[in-house]
C-alpha cells in the first residue's frame, strides 16, 4: 500500500498559495503579516498563532479549520459544531477573541468528555453591608448639614454687618 505524504503546515500553506497563484508578498499583505514572517512560516521555522492562521486562511480563501488541524490546534476528526461555526462567522468579534472563545469551548468539551467537574468558582470579596452603607450615608449627611449651617451663618453675619454699616 502507498503511504500518503502529509506535508507540514508551511508546506501546505505554500502549496495552497501557489495553487491560488498568489505571490508570497501578496499573501503577506492580504494576511497583514510581514514577508519574512510568512516565509519563515512556510519554511517551518515559525509556528503561527491561531489569529495569524485565520488571516492566512482568509488570504488564501480556504477554511481556517484546515490550517488549525495542520497546526495541531484542532483534532483531525474534529467537525466544526454549530458553536464553532457561529463564533467564526460572527463579524462583530475580533479574530483574537474568536480564538479565545474557541479555546475555552474546546477545554469545556474536553472536561466534559473526560467526566471532570469544573473547579468551583471563587466567591467575590464581600461588599459593604446595608448597615455600613447607612452609617456612611448618615455621616455624609451630617457633614453636609454642618457645612450648610456654617455657610448660612457666615452669610447671615455678613448681611448683618453690611446692614449695620448702612444704617450708621
Amino acid at each position: 500500500m502507498a503511504t500518503l505524504k502529509v506535508p507540514s503546515l508551511g508546506d501546505y500553506i505554500r502549496e495552497q498559495r501557489e495553487s491560488a497563484q498568489v505571490s508570497l508578498r501578496q499573501l503577506a499583505k492580504t494576511a497583514g503579516v510581514s514577508n519574512p514572517y510568512l516565509s519563515q512560516i512556510e519554511r517551518g521555522l515559525k509556528k503561527p498563532s491561531a489569529e495569524i492562521l485565520q488571516q492566512i486562511a482568509k488570504g488564501l480563501r480556504i477554511s481556517a479549520e484546515t490550517l488549525y488541524v495542520r497546526a495541531g490546534f484542532l483534532d483531525e476528526g474534529h467537525s466544526p459544531s454549530d458553536v464553532t461555526a457561529a463564533v467564526l462567522a460572527d463579524p462583530a468579534i475580533g479574530e483574537r477573541h474568536k480564538r479565545v472563545l474557541l479555546d475555552i469551548y474546546e477545554s469545556f468539551r474536553a472536561e466534559h468528555a473526560a467526566g471532570l467537574q469544573p473547579a468551583p468558582a471563587k466567591r467575590p470579596a464581600p461588599r459593604k453591608t446595608a448597615a455600613r452603607k447607612t452609617a456612611a450615608t448618615k455621616k455624609t449627611a451630617k457633614r453636609s448639614a454642618a457645612t450648610k449651617s456654617a455657610t448660612t451663618t457666615s452669610a447671615t453675619t455678613a448681611a448683618r454687618t453690611t446692614n449695620s454699616r448702612r444704617s450708621s
